[in-house]
């Protein structure tokens, strides 16, 4: 069965070319163009991932972020950021605020794929997505 998949952005032309690229790729697709929307969708479709803008009308991508690691149902959903706030200060809020992955506009459609594929197999394979403690301090 194909993993799902919610892309939210309020800009039509970002989530349409994330849904071709991820449909294209084998995913099931779910959009959502605001925050609101976005959790709506969430406690609806159960995907198991968001690609999330940060600005958005109604409420932005970190408040979404925050709803939904404070619910215990999701949590552990896996969260890539995919924004134009490309300033230092905004990619240590994404990362610090417990993002899976933090991308900036403009993107590689190959590159998120390649998140999202990494991010699902270190689900699926713990152990194969991050640094293990040898790892770290052999550097």
């Amino acid at each position: 069965m194909a993993k799902k998949i919610l892309v939210v952005d309020d800009e039509r032309h970002i989530v349409r070319l994330v849904q071709v690229n991820l449909d294209r790729a084998g995913y099931e697709v779910a959009v959502a163009y605001d925050g609101i929307e976005a959790l709506k969708k969430v406690s609806e479709d159960k995907p198991d991932m968001v690609i999330l803008d940060v600005m958005m009308p109604r409420m932005d991508g970190f408040e979404v972020l925050k709803k939904l690691q404070a619910d215990e149902d999701t949590k552990d959903i896996p969260v890539i950021m995919l924004t134009a706030k490309a300033q230092d200060a905004d990619i240590f809020k994404g990362w610090s605020s417990g993002v899976s992955s933090y991308l900036t506009k403009p993107f590689n459609p190959r590159e998120l794929l390649t998140f999202v594929e990494r991010i699902f197999q270190s689900i699926e394979e713990p152990g194969t997505g991050g640094y293990d403690e040898e790892t770290v301090w052999e550097v």
